[in-house]
């Protein structure tokens, strides 16, 4: 591995400006690891030169460095090597590619490439969609604990989507979600609450989503928390309206509710 990240470097211009201030020290540890063969780091690194405000924008070495995790056989190095191709980061954009990358991923245990292989998949990108596949996908990263891919099983089973809807379990899934740490579960699940009464409860939940959250899901909070009038929480609501707003968008729902098809 040394030596392949030796010829790597032999070949590739340092992705350092030469008067660049020095790195933050928890920077710094990542490339030492990723100059080392270390493949967390390697990843890691790569992450760093797609979107990082220490280096220098460089996809073109953030794949390169995808690519050296996933020669090794690393699961997140063949996840990220598919974002590169799904979103054309550092090389033309190659959905066939990707998919091939998220199976790989997936097979080496990264439950991230099973997950992103899943949303291809449910939704026909790059590919025709196929929803039993999709389903398989997110039930096997779900029990294998990946908090997204939770979110999305529970929705299979709320909806009945080429499985036997089963409600109940549905709303077990969303919790579980929502205590991994995913926004969208965060949020179906404070909807769950809501719907047993149980406000308080889901304002904490919800409060914990409108951190991360993306516009459909402050959109639909936003729904739900103007519903609830004096018995929600005014403060959370205008946190949610102002991240809206910040994103050029018009609070108060005018968008409609989220669509709840697998295609969205």
């Amino acid at each position: 591995m040394k030596r392949i990240v030796q010829r790597f470097l032999g070949r590739k211009p340092s992705s350092r400006h030469p008067d660049a201030p020095a790195l933050p020290f928890q920077i710094e540890e990542i490339r030492q690891g990723a100059l080392k063969g270390q493949h967390l780091q390697i990843v890691q690194w790569g992450q760093v030169l797609l979107d990082s405000v220490y280096v220098p924008r460089n996809p073109v070495a953030a794949l390169d460095w995808f690519t050296i995790a996933a020669n090794a056989g690393f699961g997140p190095g063949h996840n990220m090597r598919g974002r590169c191709f799904q979103f054309g980061w550092g090389c033309e954009k190659d959905l066939l590619q990707a998919a091939r990358c998220y199976e790989a991923a997936a097979k080496a245990g990264d439950e991230w490439g099973r997950y992103n292989l899943g949303i291809m998949t449910m939704r026909g990108i790059g590919m025709e969609a196929n929803l039993a596949r999709a389903l398989d996908l997110f039930r096997t990263a779900a029990n294998n604990g990946h908090a997204k891919s939770m979110n999305l099983y529970a929705r299979f089973l709320e909806e009945g989507w080429v499985v036997p809807q089963d409600r109940v379990a549905a709303l077990d899934w969303y919790r579980r979600s929502a205590e991994g740490g995913d926004y969208r579960g965060q949020h179906n699940h404070a909807t769950a609450l809501v719907d047993a009464g149980k406000i308080n409860e889901a304002l904490g939940w919800w409060r914990q989503a409108a951190v991360d959250a993306t516009s459909d899901i402050l959109l639909a909070m936003d729904q739900k928390l103007t519903a609830l009038g004096p018995t929600g929480d005014a403060e959370l609501l205008e946190q949610v309206r102002g991240r809206l707003t910040e994103m050029g968008i018009s609070p108060s729902g005018a968008a409609g509710p989220i669509s709840m098809s697998p295609k969205d």
